[in-house]
């Protein structure tokens, strides 16, 4: 079957979290629906999948992993409403997060069929990609052996520090969640919960790095060219 290597831009700006999750099933769901019927037809009637990456900002809200511990989160209902945010139980990898206005989101709906069907892989992948963004502006960031995502001072380990958490989900070789690249973000709300479970670890932004508020399309761009290039991927925008 021809793989499709076309990957749909969607913007949907800043969107309540429920909401950007709801419409991350439904297109997941969709292209499930279109490689289940694939199996049933003849070659010539199989019909190419989708792939999307989804950039948005979320207002105040924190999400828990299917392997996260509740009591990482350190605000009860009544400080969670103090602090206007929400809280969510959902079916992604990893512990605790903070998603936030100045965040970056990024929502890779992706049918790895059409790339690589290997998870460790893509999650590699998608480090890299904030890597180079990071590098884009300046930035040294890199990995830290058994830690997801992205962090500062990798090398040296005298001030480790995150600047981009990861966490998907994979059914069907399609994915969805992705990761979350501290821009502009407020990071006195990573103060009420222990980030990803790692409670000797800090967490910092592209602002706290270089004294400056960053233009987030500028981040938004370089992201999306290292997602294709990394992916040897087109882009289709929407």
């Amino acid at each position: 079957m021809k793989k499709n290597k076309n990957i749909t831009l969607q913007d949907l700006g800043l969107i309540d979290y429920k909401e950007a999750w709801d419409y991350q099933e439904k297109l997941h769901a969709e292209i499930v629906s279109i490689k289940l019927n694939n199996n049933k037809v003849s070659e010539n009637e199989t019909v190419v999948t989708p792939n999307y990456l989804l950039f948005c900002e979320h207002p105040h809200v924190y999400t828990l992993g299917k392997s996260g511990k509740p009591e990482n989160l350190l605000l009860d209902d009544q400080g969670l409403e103090q602090y206007h945010a929400q809280y969510y139980k959902i079916n992604r990898g990893g512990d605790i997060t903070y998603h936030g206005e100045g965040q970056l989101v990024g929502y890779p709906i992706l049918d790895l069929d059409n790339f690589f069907t290997d998870i460790h892989k893509y999650m590699r992948f998608l480090e890299e990609i904030i890597i180079r963004t990071c590098a884009d502006f300046g930035i040294n960031a890199g990995r830290i052996s058994g830690l997801t995502g992205v962090w500062l001072d990798h090398e040296k380990l005298e001030n480790p520090r995150k600047i981009c958490a990861m966490g998907v989900k994979a059914s069907r070789w399609v994915t969805m969640h992705g990761f979350a690249l501290n821009v502009n973000t407020d990071l006195s709300y990573f103060g009420h919960i222990i980030p990803c479970g790692i409670d000797d670890k800090a967490v910092t932004s592209m602002e706290k790095e270089l004294g400056q508020a960053i233009d987030l399309q500028k981040v938004k761009d370089r992201v999306l060219l290292n997602f294709l290039e990394i992916f040897e991927a087109e882009n289709e925008l929407k």
